[in-house]
């Protein structure tokens, strides 16, 4: 398993938050999605085996957010 932050920007509420969350949890591979609206990031912990970062990233940009 890998850890990583990624930073995720246009984020603002409860309903952003579960969409980051679902989105990254809905890949194969990824164990953890904790989003800290605050700081405008989401902590991921993944298997790099079963999922790409790059996957991740795009699942994410899916829903309407910008991945920096």
């Amino acid at each position: 398993m890998e850890k990583t932050v990624l930073k995720v920007n246009g984020m603002s509420c409860e309903h952003c938050v579960k969409a980051v969350t679902g989105a990254a949890l809905g890949l194969a591979g990824v164990k953890t999605a904790a989003v800290d609206l605050k700081a405008g990031t989401v902590a991921l912990e993944y298997d790099p085996e079963k999922t790409a970062l790059d996957a991740v990233k795009a699942a994410i940009v899916d829903e309407g957010y910008e991945v920096a």
